[in-house]
């Protein structure tokens, strides 16, 4: 009896809460129990089955009652849901679409710049720098006076292409050497972080311009002795503290830290970037007329005539001041440049 009473208690709550249906649950039992007893309980068959029949009616009022009520519940909620979160769908999708794809947009620019690799060694740049001349069909440049370029990337780039007999462009910038006040910044610059570079000279005002004037004397000399050979060289009034060197398939960005340099394969935003720069870049330089170079023809070992000729025909003459000695030391520097970045080799 007591685990009777208690189950009553806790049923009660829900009673009063659902009375219609308890109600109803409650006749059914009735009416099942109604429907098993004998016929003589109720005076007949006939009477039975009235009260089986009233009892039904009235289960059936109570549930349609119930079912009414559970609507006019529900109407409520379902008016908010219309009118609030349906009607904020839209928006709401449309936020889901501006997140994923800014989602998307991260996702790829994370990717790209994956692909932005930092070089922390000199073995490092200049394997790079072999990656980036293996094959290729042009090559831009953009940095000072061009030394690495004639030691290395130029003459590697003309053989390779000869080699192989397939045509070759080359895009360069540099500081323009009749521009004194742009090769003392230079030469102030590159001063500044060190006396001398790996070559073992100092850098002054007259260096910095017999290496930019040694750079136009090496275009013009590889232009000649090779029939597929495509440049343009640019000389600039502005000097910049970054070397770009951008090939078919990357770009290498180097700074005076031997131990320093960014590296982006072709496709990436970073090599298009650069890329776009570059060009634009090289229009606004002072081009070098090098269709010019078969008004003067150079020796393989050029003369102190033809290269001051030389200079005189594109409208660059050398300066009044300098002597055979200079000139010899221009020629020196344009056909046999020394690597200034070159790693030393242990025996």
């Amino acid at each position: 009896m007591k685990r009777f009473g208690a189950a009553l208690k806790r049923a009660a709550p829900w009673a009063a809460q659902n009375a219609d249906g308890a109600i109803a649950l409650g006749l059914a039992v009735i009416v099942g129990v109604l429907g098993i007893l004998p016929d003589e309980l109720f005076g007949g068959a006939e009477v039975q089955s009235q009260l089986v029949s009233a009892a039904t009616l009235l289960i059936l009022a109570l549930v349609s009652t119930a079912l009414l009520r559970d609507r006019m519940r529900q109407a409520p909620v379902e008016k908010t849901i219309t009118s609030g979160a349906l009607a904020e769908l839209p928006v709401r999708l449309e936020r889901l679409e501006q997140i994923e794809t800014l989602v998307t947009g991260t996702r790829r620019a994370l990717d790209e710049l994956q692909l932005v690799r930092v070089l922390a060694s000199p073995l490092e740049i200049a394997q790079a720098h072999a990656d980036a001349r293996a094959l290729t069909s042009r090559w831009s440049f953009k940095g000072g006076t061009g030394t690495y370029l004639r030691a290395v990337t130029l003459p590697h780039c003309v053989a390779a292409a000869r080699r192989d007999k397939r045509h070759l462009t080359l895009r360069i910038e540099i500081i323009d050497p009749s521009d004194a006040e742009v090769c003392e910044a230079y030469a102030h610059y590159r001063r500044s972080l060190a006396d001398t570079d790996g070559t073992g000279e100092r850098w002054t005002t007259e260096r910095a311009r017999k290496e930019s004037y040694a750079t136009v004397l090496a275009a013009f000399w590889h232009r000649q002795r090779y029939g597929l050979l495509d440049i343009v060289l640019g000389l600039s009034a502005t000097m910049t503290t970054f070397r770009w060197d951008l090939s078919a398939s990357r770009v290498i960005m180097t700074i005076e830290d031997p131990n320093r340099a960014l590296t982006a394969l072709a496709g990436t935003f970073y090599y298009e970037s650069c890329d776009t720069e570059l060009r634009l870049s090289l229009e606004q330089a002072r081009r070098v007329p090098l269709e010019s170079y078969k008004r003067v023809p150079l020796s393989d070992e050029p003369t102190v005539e033809e290269v001051q000729e030389l200079f005189q025909q594109i409208g660059l003459a050398l300066p009044r001041a300098y002597n055979d000695h200079d000139v010899v030391d221009i020629t020196r520097k344009a056909l046999r440049a020394e690597d200034p970045y070159e790693i030393p080799r242990h025996p």
